[in-house]
């Protein structure tokens, strides 16, 4: 078992104690937060071992969760990879590219594994179609969240929209030709709502909204390739597979078949993969466990995190 430490016991934070307590691959030493009223109001209450500074949680650790808000995430990983711990760090993966950039050098300098917190990649309603997403050439995706003053220090990219840019980046081989973007803050002082056209060198186009203002939440993405449609609604975990292939010279009663203008029947049929339930976050910790245990490459690498702030900073260049 790893010894474990988690910096920031905020909402998320409270929720990274928790699994990492109960996980068998983690041993939870304790955690830090800057407040320190909150942490010992989280000791007090759940037990965990409250420590009075980043330094001795570090020295106590094999690997430092960083749970903290985005403009110190910087700060923490520098210090924990200068005491060879592993790092577990929230998406954004950093406040700049260039903050992001230097960690990954750190990392890579220091030998050391390090995971960036990008949460859908877990999401078993995505891990289920994953593999059928194979060339999609058009996706389009809807991330809408009701108002909550949590998260409202970053624009709308940074806070939802960049679950989707890793997503997509993750699932397209081709490298990002042009971003277009536009936004609009209606209640805060960074925009709220925002829609961003992301275009590959290999002709795909991702069109993607995101929104904190919603009056209901939605988390959909669409994925439109040869022959196939896929949906993934990763709020209610459900995913949708509609694929095409030639069409039987004697179909069925019950077959689904369509014909072009030029004649050409193709048969729809209905392929949609079982999904197993997990929790995401216990997931993407414990895998990262395995990555350090086995020395093999995270799923969410610091590369990753650092290529969807890389996007999400273009789209926030445009407003």
């Amino acid at each position: 078992m790893l010894n474990v430490g988690v910096l920031g016991a905020g909402h998320l934070g409270k929720i990274h104690l928790r699994l990492l307590n109960q996980s068998k691959k983690y041993n939870l030493v304790g955690f830090y937060d800057a407040d320190a009223t909150n942490g010992h109001k989280v000791e007090t209450e759940f037990g965990y071992k409250f420590f009075n500074s980043i330094e001795a949680l570090i020295d106590a650790v094999d690997v430092v969760d960083i749970v903290t808000p985005t403009l110190s995430h910087y700060d923490c990983a520098k210090q924990a990879i200068a005491k060879g711990r592993h790092i577990f760090i929230e998406k954004p993966i950093t406040n700049t590219v260039e903050e992001a950039e230097h960690i990954r050098e750190l990392l890579s300098e220091h030998n050391l594994r390090g995971q960036v917190g990008h949460v859908e990649r877990f999401n078993p309603a995505f891990m289920a179609v994953k593999d059928d997403i194979k060339s999609p050439m058009f996706i389009e995706s809807h991330r809408l969240a009701e108002f909550n003053p949590r998260g409202t220090d970053v624009p709308v990219v940074l806070d939802l929209m960049i679950h989707d840019i890793d997503i997509i980046l993750s699932l397209v081989s081709s490298k990002v030709k042009n971003v277009t973007a536009s936004g609009v803050s209606v209640i805060s002082d960074t925009p709220d709502i925002a829609n961003a056209r992301i275009e590959f060198e290999n002709g795909c186009v991702a069109n993607l909204t995101a929104s904190r203002i919603s009056l209901k939440k939605m988390r959909k993405a669409r994925f439109f390739q040869k022959d196939a449609y896929i949906s993934v609604d990763f709020l209610e975990k459900k995913c949708e597979v509609v694929k095409m292939k030639d069409a039987p010279e004697q179909p069925g009663d019950f077959d689904m078949i369509l014909q072009n203008a030029e004649g050409v029947k193709k048969q729809i049929y209905f392929d949609n993969p079982e999904i197993s339930e997990n929790n995401a976050i216990l997931d993407e910790l414990e895998t990262f466990a395995d990555a350090i245990n086995n020395n093999t490459s995270p799923i969410v690498t610091l590369h990753d995190g650092t290529e969807a702030l890389r996007v999400a900073t273009q789209i926030i260049n445009c407003f």
